[in-house]
């Protein structure tokens, strides 16, 4: 029986409410007590966290691992190693491996190579269609049982409605959530950055925010047909936001995330051609990033993920039109997170809000819920996945401070707050600065 007393942190658990000075007792990699010591507790390890927050492991809704088949682009072994640098215990990875995850025996495969890492978990999404190439529908109940937690298309649009339809009522029958990114199939395909006067001064094709509303309408529509539970990646504009509150509303069963690198930055980030701020959905104006922000304070937006991306030098390193879309980000998560609460707390400092708590949860419970796994909590009980981070530590984002393979962000030397200090999987210290 192995045990850990963390002592002296201050506790941040959203799921249960708890925002305080408490310590935390495990037992078997399992939360055993919070606040006072179980019957008969004697600590075989004991972490002073005097000064720092103890939180639960972050949970990220988007995290390319790039295998099989990119390991020259990132290897599981150099981003599971980011993920504990960052605080990241449990991450979702979208389908767009080489092979595409369209069979169980790569599920299998990979769920398999990622547990002998003892470090994050790993919860792939299943390819929605075979070769995500939009026509024929993945067998679903195989590849949940191979460990999908749900199914998705990437950056694929599907461009026969009728597939997406099937696919929404075949996942609605067996209870599972179909992940979409919301593009049009045709208009803003082959775009490089956000349709407005930046992109037509810089001469660069634009991806109007129409391309999200149109998919996004044609989602609902088929929702409202299917029931199918439906969860939104990466929302990218205010008129999208507009759309999605009022889905909710409704009462459609749907969620939806933003990448955390548009909670901050706009298209005049692109600078002079800058090919590290060239991702996907592109940086849009101004408008729609505070339009981001508002709707994570409204609820509108359920989560904050990375949208971590690893691109290598040779695809990265050209004019911004040719440089291969995205960018590190499991590293970024946390720092970029609080960034968020920091510039909320500024701009509403008599709210009496407890902006921290509001970002952790973003990260954590409220991440986990969406993707529906067993994470982001510190109930009793719980598996004691774990960050342990200073919040007024501050870092220089630099190729040297990165774990990830991937060492190309647009927030290469920025400084920011936020140094995990300890990551804890399932009871296990396996990061520790």
């Amino acid at each position: 029986m192995t045990t850990l007393h963390i002592k002296n942190g201050h506790l941040i658990d959203p799921a249960n409410g708890i925002d305080g000075l408490q310590d935390l007792f495990i037992v078997d990699g399992k939360v055993a007590a919070v606040g006072s010591a179980p019957a008969g507790f004697k600590a075989d390890t004991i972490f002073d966290a005097a000064g720092l927050v103890v939180a639960p492991g972050l949970v990220d809704l988007s995290a390319r691992l790039r295998e099989p088949g990119y390991e020259y682009k990132a290897t599981l072994e150099s981003e599971l190693q980011a993920a504990m640098q960052g605080g990241v215990t449990s991450l979702v990875c979208p389908p767009d491996t080489d092979p595409v995850l369209d069979e169980p025996g790569l599920v299998e495969m990979l769920k398999y190579r990622a547990k002998t890492q003892n470090k994050a978990h790993v919860h792939p999404l299943g390819a929605l269609t075979m070769g995500l190439k939009g026509q024929a529908l993945t067998e679903m109940a195989e590849l949940t049982e191979a460990g999908c937690i749900g199914f998705a298309q990437a950056e694929e649009p599907i461009e026969d409605t009728t597939v997406l339809l099937r696919a929404m009522q075949y996942a609605n029958t067996f209870g599972y959530t179909v992940w979409l990114r919301p593009q049009d199939p045709h208009i803003g395909r082959g775009g490089i950055a956000h349709s407005g006067p930046l992109a037509s001064r810089l001469g660069l094709s634009g991806v109007p925010v129409m391309s999200e509303t149109i998919a996004l309408h044609t989602i609902f529509e088929l929702m409202r047909a299917s029931r199918a539970k439906v969860h939104l990646c990466r929302i990218s504009s205010a008129a999208g936001l507009d759309l999605i509150r009022a889905a909710k509303a409704e009462g459609l069963p749907v969620t939806c995330d933003v990448g955390v690198h548009h909670v901050h930055l706009t298209d005049a980030d692109i600078g002079f051609f800058d090919s590290n701020a060239r991702v996907t959905p592109p940086f849009r104006s101004q408008r729609d990033r505070d339009a981001i922000r508002a709707a994570l304070l409204d609820g509108t937006v359920d989560a904050m993920c990375s949208d971590h991306t690893p691109v290598d030098d040779d695809e990265k390193l050209l004019p911004f039109g040719e440089a291969s879309p995205g960018a590190t980000g499991l590293e970024l998560l946390l720092s970029l997170a609080l960034k968020w609460a920091d510039d909320y707390a500024e701009g509403q400092p008599q709210s009496g809000a407890r902006p921290l708590a509001r970002a952790v949860a973003k990260v954590t419970s409220e991440a986990a819920r969406v993707a529906g796994i067993p994470a982001g909590s510190l109930a009793v009980g719980a598996e004691a996945d774990i960050c342990v981070f200073d919040p007024a530590a501050r870092w220089t984002v630099s190729s040297s401070s990165l774990a990830s393979q991937g060492k190309h962000t647009p927030f290469l030397g920025y400084e920011l707050t936020g140094i995990v200090k300890a990551t804890i999987v399932a009871g296990q210290v396996a990061f520790q600065r």
